[in-house]
């Protein structure tokens, strides 16, 4: 995988995006709820499936949400997967 990648919050989508190149290949869907952030739904393309890339664009996510001082509701499978997965984003997690 030669190609630059690119993440970016899709605020208008509600949803962060992960570009491979120029091709759309992995994202992330929230909701505003409250005071946090519901992470429901992470998808990446058949074709970029098996590359890591669904973690790296949670990872993004989590990021930006920990910088605007917000927690997470993981309702998708994946995003709390994840979360388990690295600990440093527990404390995130909306109690």
């Amino acid at each position: 995988m030669g190609d630059a990648i690119r993440t970016v919050h899709n605020a208008r989508r509600q949803r962060y995006e992960l570009f491979v190149g120029g091709d759309l290949a992995s994202l992330v869907d929230y909701r505003p709820a409250d005071d946090a952030v519901v992470f429901d739904h992470t998808e990446t393309l058949p074709r970029f499936r098996g590359q890591g890339l669904a973690a790296r664009v949670v990872a993004f996510a989590l990021d930006d949400v920990r910088e605007q001082g917000t927690s997470v509701v993981p309702a998708c499978w994946f995003v709390a997967d994840f979360i388990d997965a690295n600990p440093e984003y527990g404390d995130l997690v909306a109690a």
